[in-house]
């Protein structure tokens, strides 16, 4: 590749010819570049210093003797060589070119200026200035048959800067992000592109897991990819080894013997704690990594398992602030409601008092009507108090109970002398069903609790239905289970179904979130805490039971069934469809 750089490249002049090509090596460097050098137009070097010079074995002191003796330093193609040398002293133009150079069995591709030195007037010129750098440097493997694994010195210093040119350049482009994703892309790319591999890729590791999943991968595009596979650490023994010690481990790949394959596996870590391992795959053959290239590989895994934790920490903790100011606005929209709830029947009861002070009842039985509705609107009143002190020592686990047997035919009883008025008044139909037995359920709970749990499953049912009806029942799963170190012969399952307006599929995570509602809308159309399936949810998982709802979406009816455990095991009666009931699932 030539660059002729007529406007971008200064001449170098030189009033005295002799002060320049009668330097020493040793006053060179002083030119500030890697390579530098002074030819005639013969070839014949007059200076010459370079900074690998001790790599390749050659003599400081007698260095310009020794190269025009041997002409063993030269460039490859010398013909185009020379011909670019006679060209620049011609029109004293500088020029800018990639050139290789041989040294014994090695090869270098050198990125060179040569500047001819600019003559006195009226005389032609016949020296060069040449400065340069190494590009890269390989085994010549026309005059080798057999390519050694052991790295040359000057190979080994050339690869020690790029590796840690390598470091520096992912150090800082994981400092401009802390998205985890970009971190693990931009890493593997990086190592990839200038390490030239088979495959490289990255894995998240959580301490308590078994396996790691691959999150990013570079790779040749003859390899199939494996993004998104997971990697069983036992299955890797050079996994669990890194794991285990924290230091690189190179392995041979299984089943690559032929082409000489090999894997380097290094774990990222924070404060000596793994966080990640990445596996660079490459051909054995290009080279063999020394000490201190691992040392390198070591420091970078260092500096991506930092940025991982940091980025970690930064996403947990902007999740953190999510969750907070999303349970601030539910707060607040949750105190708004209850703040309405409560001034309602508050001014209700107020109302209904003031006129009767006022003296506006036209007889005693309209006395006796304001006074009824002024007590009806005081027990909704307390309900919501009630509701808001069980949350809150709930949220504070102060929530005692003490457990006795209750039996299930009374408790229904009193849900039903309680709904069935309301259900009747909204035009709804109203059933409750019993398990078939011949002797009485009993349950192991608080009676008052788990009436509380009822009246609130039927409550909702009826307020969210308008039209069709609510069902109640209860079956028996015969189920050997544990609650507070004592073991029942089964659970009774309640069921509370209806016919309302429903829940799409996509809410119904919202409704057993404290301080949590489906639709604001809902709350301010039908009333209420929004309290209520979340205090049930709580007081049934401390009674030993689960809580569960079931919709198909919107306007196609819910229902909702908790259990509880059962005290003894009651006698069925039998009929054909005894033996599923025995066999039904929890």
């Amino acid at each position: 590749m030539t660059i002729t750089a007529k406007s971008q490249l200064p001449n170098v002049f030189s009033p005295n010819l002799e002060s320049i090509t009668s330097k020493t090596d040793g006053s060179l460097p002083t030119l500030g570049a890697e390579l530098v050098y002074t030819q005639d137009g013969a070839g014949r070097y007059l200076t010459f210093y370079w900074q690998h010079s001790e790599l390749l074995g050659l003599n400081t002191e007698k260095i310009v003797d020794e190269l025009n003796q041997t002409q063993t330093f030269a460039a490859v193609d010398k013909v185009t060589y020379f011909e670019r040398l006679h060209r620049i002293l011609t029109s004293l133009v500088p020029e800018r070119f990639q050139c290789w150079f041989s040294y014994h069995q090695e090869l270098f591709e050198l990125d060179l200026v040569i500047s001819p030195i600019m003559p006195s007037l009226g005389t032609t010129a016949t020296t060069v200035l040449v400065m340069g750098r190494l590009v890269q440097a390989t085994l010549n493997k026309k005059q080798v048959r057999v390519a050694s694994k052991t790295p040359t010195q000057i190979e080994l210093a050339l690869r020690s800067q790029q590796h840690q040119k390598l470091v520096n350049r992912i150090t800082r482009n994981i400092r401009r992000t802390l998205d985890l994703d970009i971190i693990w892309q931009q890493t593997v790319d990086s190592l990839g592109k200038a390490l030239r591999l088979e495959r490289c890729i990255i894995c998240p590791y959580q301490p308590s897991s078994s396996k790691v999943k691959v999150k990013a991968e570079y790779h040749q595009p003859e390899l199939k990819s494996m993004l998104g596979s997971e990697i069983y650490i036992a299955s890797e023994p050079a996994f669990a080894q890194v794991l285990a010690t924290l230091e690189p481990v190179v392995m041979e790949v299984p089943g690559y013997t032929e082409s000489r394959q090999k894997t380097l596996v290094v774990a990222t870590c924070y404060q000596d704690q793994p966080n990640g391992l990445v596996a660079l795959n490459w051909q054995d053959e290009c080279y063999t990594l020394t000490e201190s290239e691992l040392e390198l590989a070591k420091e970078a895994a260092d500096q991506l398992g930092t940025a991982i934790a940091h980025a970690t920490l930064y996403k947990e903790l902007e999740a953190a602030r999510q969750k907070a100011e999303e349970a601030s606005r539910l707060k607040s929209e949750f105190l708004a409601n209850v703040s309405h709830e409560i001034r309602t029947p508050l001014n209700g009861m107020i109302g209904f008092l003031k006129l009767i002070l006022e003296g506006m009842a036209d007889d005693p039985e309209e006395q006796n009507q304001f006074l009824a509705e002024a007590h009806h609107l005081s027990i909704h009143l307390l309900n919501i108090i009630n509701d808001i002190l069980d949350i809150a020592k709930i949220e504070a686990g102060k929530m005692d109970l003490v457990y006795a047997p209750v039996k299930l035919d009374e408790l229904f009883s009193d849900v039903e002398s309680f709904m069935r008025p309301q259900a009747e008044m909204r035009s709804l139909s109203f059933r409750m069903q019993m398990p078939a037995t011949s002797d009485e359920i009993i349950v192991q709970s608080n009676y008052q609790r788990l009436l509380q749990v009822m009246l609130n499953l039927v409550g909702n049912a009826t307020k969210f239905t308008h039209e069709g009806g609510v069902t109640v029942s209860a079956d028996l799963v015969l189920k050997k289970a544990n609650f507070q170190d004592q073991q029942f012969p089964g659970m009774v399952r309640v069921r509370v179904a209806d016919t309302g307006i429903g829940v799409s599929l996509d809410k119904q995570d919202k409704l057993f979130q404290l301080f949590s509602q489906v639709d604001g809308s809902r709350t301010r159309h039908y009333g209420g805490t929004g309290l209520g399936l979340a205090i049930s949810q709580k007081l049934v998982e401390a009674m030993g039971g689960e809580v569960h709802f079931y919709s198909l979406g919107e306007g196609l009816g819910s229902t909702v069934t908790f259990t509880v455990p059962l005290y003894q095991q009651p006698v069925m009666v039998s009929s054909p469809d005894s033996d599923s009931t025995d066999s039904a699932e929890c």
